[in-house]
């Protein structure tokens, strides 16, 4: 007779993202998610098979969890430039507040992982294209509504806004200066003024 599980795989996921986040697929060890996540091995493994089964489960769950989020708030703006600060501001406690020196797990993993791994580096560009399109969608009803300029297509000020978000992420590892931060925000959203 099979045993039934006895904890919540949402939430050993979650502990798995916040885990890998800090250290790293490298960096972790076996033991550390063991302790990290109060499993037995047998229940971890039984579960996930192994450590790289358990990354790309939480990669995926955080790329989900958040760039879903992100979105919908995009899905549902009717003020786009609004939402957009937003979001790039939001990222910006992100850089001085209790995830300082995290950066983006997403960013994160593909920069020490998508060079060598084919399936870290699909997981990635499958994000950061969800992320392009949603603020492509955002960005072509703000044209449409004179909210937004059209020097650009949608697609392209799309791509601008995710390579310009995942740039301040990576630069919010690195002790990051608050006013560098700001004006990067100014200038990267004065480029969508009409």
């Amino acid at each position: 007779m099979a045993r039934t599980k006895e904890f919540n795989e949402d939430l050993v996921l979650d502990k798995a993202v916040d885990l890998f986040w800090h250290k790293g697929y490298n960096r972790i060890s076996a033991q550390e998610i063991v302790d990290g996540l109060g499993l037995s091995r047998s229940s971890l493994y039984d579960t996930y098979g192994d450590k790289r089964t358990l990354f790309i489960r939480a990669l995926k769950r955080y790329r989900v969890r958040e760039t879903g989020g992100m979105i919908t708030l995009l899905d549902e703006a009717e003020d786009i430039k609004k939402v957009i600060r937003s979001i790039f501001q939001a990222s910006a406690k992100d850089c001085s507040g209790t995830k300082l020196g995290m950066g983006c797990f997403i960013v994160n993993s593909g920069i020490e992982l998508a060079p060598h791994d084919d399936e870290i580096a699909d997981i990635i560009k499958e994000g950061r294209l969800a992320m392009e399109d949603g603020f492509g969608r955002a960005l072509e009803r703000g044209q449409e509504q004179g909210q937004i300029s059209d020097r650009q297509s949608a697609r392209a000020f799309g791509a601008f806004l995710v390579n310009n978000l995942w740039g301040l992420k990576t630069y919010g590892k690195s002790q990051p200066d608050k006013k560098v931060i700001e004006d990067t925000i100014e200038i990267t959203l004065s480029v969508l003024e009409p």
